[in-house]
């Protein structure tokens, strides 16, 4: 069962902030015709709290976040209300909304993951694209349960995927260097020390403590060991950073470097990288998000589909599909993350008037982990950032434009090898 909830007015002061933009007119021949938009939610508490790896992990006190693990934070709602009044003004300045008038109630859809990190995202974001107009938030009814949409499951059952998944998910983990990152992460949480280590004279992070994947049939693809620890870990201090927390307080005051942040933030993207990301493990656990992709924007009438879709999801949804519609390796230029907080691959269909043919363009929008500290907003002279995302088979030019039908192969040829039809 699907529910619409309309978000009422929030946050009156920030969503009055004012849309002057430095309009630039695009090229008179290229026309902007359709956006969709996958987003990872914004700002959220840690994931582990009491009783988790993280207390098991280190005898050091963890600070106290103002929400339950892994909801939105008050400051993720203002993060995101920042990037949907940048997302508005980038819309109006590609004539496809007006600044000032709410669109048509056909033109938007937003869709939200069913859990309160998602759906809250949604509603902010809402909020400062589209203050005081009656946009609906597509979200099952029952809360708190993944939406099979953006559940990223194993499907297959069979003892012959089951063996291919873990291979390749072992594959991954085997390019990863992370020897002196986990060694760092030790000396900041005192692992040896840990309720973790009780009793296991030779525990350590960093000392060949094997990883552990499963991939099993309606479930998550998953691994336990050293990898998981250092994510939820990682993914901890990365989100006190995120939040404001005093520097003495992040990691214990012991992440002084951006060097260090880097280095600690592989592990991350590490975990990321060997659960999604192989090309199998990509296609497999992304194909409801492929079908509903093709359906809004190729299967669906042109004349009636919705010129704005914003989806919000989770870091393993993007990961998974750009690894599934082969986009090439990329680079967030001021982020550590491979899939930023509150960021959002941009999917947008254009017309070339001058050609007669459809053009795709996409790119990843993003705040960079000062804008996110800080709480920088968003307009057109201090936008996030924007990175062209280019797909293997569909060669860009100059611009950052493919040909539509090369973007439409890409997505048949993903299609085809996961276990939807």
């Amino acid at each position: 069962m699907i529910s619409k909830m309309i978000f009422p007015t929030v946050l009156s002061v920030i969503v009055a902030l004012s849309l002057h933009v430095s309009a630039q007119p695009t090229d008179g021949s290229l026309r902007l015709q359709q956006v969709l938009m996958f987003s990872r939610h914004n700002l959220r508490a840690p994931l582990a709290d009491n009783g988790s790896v993280l207390e098991q992990s280190t005898r050091k006190p963890w600070p106290q976040w103002e929400v339950p693990g892994g909801h939105l934070t008050a400051k993720g709602g203002v993060l995101e209300v920042y990037m949907g009044h940048y997302t508005r003004a980038w819309l109006a300045q590609q004539g496809l909304a007006k600044k000032s008038e709410c669109p048509a109630p056909d033109d938007v859809l937003v869709y939200a993951n069913s859990l309160q990190r998602t759906v809250a995202t949604a509603q902010f974001f809402v909020a400062g694209a589209f203050p005081g107009c009656e946009i609906a938030v597509t979200h099952q009814r029952k809360m708190g349960t993944m939406d099979p949409t953006f559940n990223p499951v194993v499907a297959d059952g069979s003892e012959g995927f089951n063996r291919s998944a873990l291979a390749a998910m072992k594959s991954v983990e085997e390019t990863l260097r992370l020897g002196s990152a986990y060694e760092h992460l030790e000396k900041i949480i005192d692992y040896k020390s840990a309720a973790a280590c009780e009793g296991k004279p030779d525990c350590s992070l960093s000392g060949g403590m094997p990883n552990k994947f499963s991939a099993v049939s309606g479930k998550e693809p998953a691994v336990s060991g050293p990898l998981k620890v250092g994510n939820s870990l990682v993914d901890a201090f990365t989100l006190q950073y995120y939040q404001g927390f005093p520097e003495a307080q992040i990691a214990w005051g012991q992440i002084t470097t951006p060097e260090q942040w880097r280095a600690l933030s592989e592990i991350k993207n590490g975990y990321q990288d060997a659960l999604f990301t192989s090309p199998l493990m990509a296609r497999e656990v992304a194909a409801p998000l492929l079908a509903y992709i093709r359906k809004s924007m190729i299967d669906q009438d042109k004349t009636r589909a919705p010129k704005v879709i914003l989806m919000v999801g989770h870091d393993s949804n993007v990961a998974s599909l750009l690894s599934a519609l082969d986009f090439k390796a990329y680079d967030l230029p001021e982020q550590n993350e491979k899939t930023p907080i509150g960021g959002m691959v941009v999917f947008q269909r254009w017309h070339d008037a001058r050609n007669n043919k459809a053009l795709m363009k996409a790119e990843y929008v993003y705040q960079s982990a000062r804008q996110l500290r800080d709480a920088q907003p968003l307009n057109m002279e201090n936008p996030p950032k924007r990175v062209v995302l280019q797909m293997n088979g569909c060669p860009v030019d100059a611009d950052g434009y493919c040909a539509w039908e090369a973007f439409v192969q890409a997505l048949n040829r993903a299609q085809k090898e996961t276990a939807l039809p």
